[in-house]
């Protein structure tokens, strides 16, 4: 069949006209990082040394004992043989001691400032030697400034007060100057005085402000310290007395450390399996929220399962965490002894094969 020269010239104005068409086509859109949250107010601040914080596993000592400097060298030693990195170091503790040399007034005023360590330069050294310091500043929990209000034998402060929200924001605004890595806030909560079930929503929002100014006022990552129960899913209807809501804690802070204590569950079943009771709750967290969790795990003889050990109670932790997607995990025993863990985690580097 013979083609027409008209056909040719219809073709090739049709391949020119599909060019340009290509040619004005937007393009697919870049994938880019989200915008800063705008209901966080500075919610930018800590972002460029935000990314050291994944991957830490460590230990929690009292600030008297990382002031003994036998017991802190074997804490590093361990925690170098078995590739733990971090240290978090009370700065302020359960009894209001502010634990270091601090010059916020108020501090003084009410008799807190108890310098029981050198803490920038602790802070220097433990850096030196490699670790991630984690500064756990305990906040509401304060007899001595509950007693400077005048408020008897409670040593609650809450939550709703200016001036305790102040002074703790000055603590942590100075230790921030001294280098620290990271700001660990505890006992964000209001007391534990009522049932389940009620509407605190009005609590949980004062503790969320809390954060939300920590979290505009800081230039260092910070983290928070919750119940384990706020993980579980009844806890997003805001009907918990302490006033802890993992979604509106989560938003202002880079991490959240959930205690997994087993033994701290009133269920005897979760109490009897420190693997599914870290792992169950771990999963339930993370369903709800992309923050990224790094756990408190049991290195404490609590309610320890008849049969079963310290250290292989902890070796199921470890092992939960791990498998349900924990950003690192902390230890926790409030004497620091940490003997049952190292056996621990000699059990768990033979079967990776280290150590």
């Amino acid at each position: 069949m013979k083609l027409s020269p008209w056909f040719f010239v219809l073709v090739l104005g049709a391949f020119v006209l599909g060019i340009a068409f290509l040619a004005q086509a937007p393009s697919p859109p870049e994938e880019v990082s989200p915008p800063p949250n705008p209901e966080v107010p500075g919610s930018t601040n800590g972002e460029k040394s935000a990314a050291n914080i994944h991957g830490r596993r460590g230990v929690y000592l009292t600030a008297y004992a990382a002031a003994n400097p036998t017991l802190l060298s074997q804490v590093l030693e361990q925690s170098r043989k078995f590739g733990l990195n971090a240290l978090v170091v009370d700065i302020k503790n359960n009894n209001g001691e502010v634990c270091y040399a601090s010059e916020v007034p108020l501090a003084k005023t009410i008799g807190a400032v108890k310098p029981v360590l050198d803490l920038p330069r602790l802070i220097r050294d433990l850096q030196e030697k490699g670790f991630y310091v984690i500064a756990r500043q305990v906040v509401f929990y304060d007899p001595l400034l509950a007693k400077y209000f005048g408020q008897g034998e409670t040593p609650w402060v809450l939550p709703t007060n200016n001036t305790a929200l102040a002074y703790n924001l000055a603590i942590a605004k100075e230790v921030e100057s001294f280098g620290v890595d990271e700001i660990q806030f505890d006992y964000i909560r209001f007391p534990d005085d009522g049932p389940i079930g009620p509407d605190y929503s009005a609590r949980c929002e004062a503790v969320a402000a809390f954060l939300a100014q920590a979290r505009a006022t800081l230039s260092v990552p910070i983290s928070a310290d919750v119940y384990g129960r706020v993980m579980w899913p009844w806890n997003a209807q805001k009907i918990d007395p302490i006033g802890q809501n993992l979604e509106d804690i989560a938003r202002h802070v880079h991490v959240v450390s959930p205690m997994l204590y087993p033994s701290h569950f009133v269920e005897e079943e979760l109490k009897a399996d420190p693997y599914g009771t870290v792992f169950r709750t771990m999963s339930h967290g993370k369903s709800r929220t992309k923050t990224p969790l790094r756990p408190y795990l049991q290195a404490f003889p609590m309610a320890i399962p008849v049969g079963m050990g310290l250290p292989e109670y902890i070796v199921a932790q470890v092992r939960a965490a791990e498998a349900a997607g924990a950003d690192g995990y902390l230890f926790w025993n409030p004497r620091g002894d940490y003997s049952a863990l190292w056996q621990a985690l000699e059990v768990l580097a033979r079967e990776k094969g280290g150590a």
